[in-house]
């Protein structure tokens, strides 16, 4: 193993004595990029980082080229909680919430009642997957598992916790018979290994390191650490998608849009504040085929 390289990282495991893995999450600089973009309540900060967990959990354990993206809707204070994490590791997120209805102890079922969880592949190459999950659990934790138990079924655990500083999280899934070809002894293997993985609290996860925290839960099993894999906060937004943008709405539209603002069109991004503007000058170069490598202004 490496020593730990950064503060965002994933790091799998492997129980050599059953059909089971695991995989650990710490985000912190990327969880306070995505915070430090908006004014989130407590509550709404920390089912974001919650979020951030799980899709660093979840987009390895796919293999492909792409985007994975989770949103959690409902009708309540928070309507969309919204986190992308592509193949190349690289993350972001936001939330849209109503400030005025969010208490300080208020639940997921408070935040998000009647919600639903859609979890989207999107590859480079290829089609793209999506399923979608009630938001019926009292935790997100348990909505994943929830997901991961109806839609896949195969048999997963999710801890996720965050605290406005750190998010972190695990996830146990079973493999394929190999080890263990009995189903009851499999069963029993699976049953023992989630059972002391739900005696895990949130003040462990956010504080201890990752050998620390395998030992105390499983220093009677034979459980291997491979190295850490690097996550960072990375916007993918550009001045060149949002001329783009501009592009497929036609000439005569765009052209009536800057008429409308002013003279101005502003495209915002919503996950880090970037705002690219456009005047009837940048129009006209991005319909003669110029692009945007002349932008009259780009600000935060």
């Amino acid at each position: 193993m490496t020593d730990l390289p950064d503060t965002d990282y994933t790091q799998r495991f492997i129980f050599d004595d059953s059909d089971t893995r695991g995989e650990l999450v710490a985000l912190e600089r990327s969880y306070a990029e995505v915070l430090a973009k908006h004014p989130y309540p407590e509550p709404v900060a920390q089912l974001l980082g919650e979020l951030m967990a799980a899709a660093s959990l979840l987009v390895g354990t796919l293999k492909f080229d792409g985007l994975l993206i989770l949103q959690a809707r409902s009708e309540g204070p928070i309507p969309l909680l919204m986190i992308e994490c592509s193949s190349e590791r690289e993350i972001r997120g936001l939330a849209r919430y109503n400030a005025e209805q969010i208490a300080a102890d208020a639940t997921l079922a408070d935040l998000m009642p009647g919600g639903d969880l859609t979890l989207t592949v999107d590859p480079t190459i290829g089609q793209r997957y999506q399923g979608i999950v009630d938001l019926d659990g009292e935790t997100l934790s348990e909505c994943f598992t929830n997901y991961f138990v109806m839609s896949q079924q195969v048999g997963t655990r999710f801890k996720l916790f965050a605290d406005g500083r750190r998010a972190r999280g695990m996830l146990l899934q079973q493999l394929p018979a190999d080890r263990l070809k009995d189903e009851e002894e499999r069963a029993a293997s699976w049953q023992h290994i989630t059972a002391l993985a739900s005696t895990l609290t949130a003040d462990e996860l956010l504080s201890l390191d990752n050998e620390t925290v395998l030992h105390r839960l499983y220093h009677e099993e034979q459980v291997r650490l491979f190295d850490v894999q690097n996550l960072r906060f990375r916007c993918s937004c550009s001045r060149e998608r949002s001329g783009n943008a501009l592009v497929s709405l036609g000439l005569e539209d765009a052209q009536a849009l800057v008429a409308e603002r002013g003279g101005e069109v502003e495209i915002d991004c919503q996950f880090c504040n970037q705002r690219y503007l456009f005047d009837a000058a940048d129009i006209a170069q991005l319909f003669a085929g110029a692009g945007v490598d002349t932008p009259s202004d780009t600000r935060h």
